[in-house]
């Protein structure tokens, strides 16, 4: 497995395999905030095909109660690995390893991301990788059906901080 920073040419081949119907978190807005500098979305490749993705948000986490308790923090973002065939066998743990490799090497010495009260895998995977709980918040985010209407989202989660 290779893991790299989307490049403008992947974004045809992410959204062929892992289309995305999120507002703010689909393949385009996630490459348009690394080419404005404020995010690295980073694609683990195997076989030629991608295998997931996650997104470093160097402005950190856009809600209020996180920017309040973490400023400074940047948040990774958006983790995903598909097919779910793939999950549990690495690729989320070396993405996670990967982003804080990239903020050290920014000289950031602090790496925070969310995860959904409904999601325990996720919270013991990013447990078993030394994050803590530091604020609970409301996820707000918006999402097109399969007919275009939008439908707006918040789901409560934990922001959990780690220190690199």
């Amino acid at each position: 497995m290779e893991i790299t920073a989307c490049r403008a040419e992947d974004i045809e081949v992410l959204d062929r395999f892992m289309p995305s119907h999120s507002v703010d978190g689909d393949h385009a807005a996630r490459f348009a905030r690394q080419e404005a500098g404020r995010g690295t979305y980073l694609i683990p490749w195997l076989d030629g095909r991608p295998v997931g993705h996650g997104e470093v948000r160097w402005t950190g986490c856009e809600a209020p109660e996180v920017r309040a308790a973490q400023p400074g923090c940047p948040e990774f973002n958006g983790l995903f690995v598909w097919p779910e065939s793939l999950r549990s066998q690495g690729i989320g743990t070396a993405l996670v390893h990967t982003a804080e490799r990239l903020a050290r090497e920014r000289g950031i010495g602090v790496m925070g991301l969310g995860v959904g009260d409904d999601n325990p895998g996720a919270a013991a995977l990013y447990a078993r990788l030394g994050y803590l709980p530091t604020v609970a918040y409301l996820d707000r985010w918006a999402y097109l059906d399969a007919d275009g209407v939008r439908h707006e989202q918040a789901d409560p989660c934990v922001f959990l901080v780690k220190a690199l």
